[in-house]
């Protein structure tokens, strides 16, 4: 019977080997859950400042020549005192020469997307969204837009360092200004769901 005890004991005594492998069931290779897809566009180039600022001052130049030719000569029939009062002090004639300034950038951008300077440089003005100039764009960017820009001068500057290179009135109007006949590439990248079935481990694609 002792015999019996010490052998068992003898036996529970008996260390167990460590670290011995285990069998695994191999894990599938999983793919991410979304592929990403790299599109190629191109887009006209937008305007940057020195383009619009030298088709600015040709518009600035038929504006004048209009004030010459048709309001100068009013004034003096009528007896109405021409004169240019400093910033932030309207005279009838400065009034009136705001008018004729504001008008000409709306009519023109409603009309042809473009002042005459505009089209000298070839370049026009758009909406973000690709749609059509409405009136109401037109009038928060030419009117209201191009009023404080005026007033102010420093939003003007804002073409300089915008990403897509807008003026203060094209953020009021949401719209760009860009090439007619210059084009940029653009890179377009997406996420899209992936419908493959998953891989298996040891498969070769």
């Amino acid at each position: 019977m002792t015999d019996h005890i010490e052998h068992n004991q003898s036996i529970g005594n008996i260390p167990e080997p460590e670290n011995q492998p285990t069998m695994e069931t191999p894990q599938p290779n999983r793919l991410p859950a979304y592929e990403i897809i790299r599109t190629e566009r191109f887009r006209p180039k937008y305007a940057g400042f020195w383009t619009r600022f030298w088709a600015y001052v040709v518009d600035l130049l038929i504006v004048s020549s209009i004030s010459g030719i048709f309001i100068k000569p009013v004034f003096r029939v009528f007896d109405i005192k021409i004169s240019n009062p400093s910033f932030l002090l309207f005279s009838p004639y400065k009034v009136t020469l705001l008018i004729l300034f504001l008008g000409y950038f709306a009519l023109m951008t409603k009309i042809a997307g473009q002042t005459v300077g505009k089209m000298i440089l070839g370049i026009k003005v758009v909406r973000q969204d690709g749609g059509k100039l409405t009136w109401g764009t037109v009038l928060f960017r030419e009117v209201i837009g191009r009023f404080i820009s005026k007033l102010l001068t420093l939003p003007y500057l804002l073409v300089v360092f915008m990403p897509k290179k807008e003026a203060l009135h094209d953020l009021f109007a949401d719209t760009y200004v860009v090439h007619e006949q210059s084009f940029e590439r653009e890179v377009i990248e997406t996420r899209q769901e992936r419908k493959g079935e998953e891989l298996h481990a040891g498969t070769i694609v």
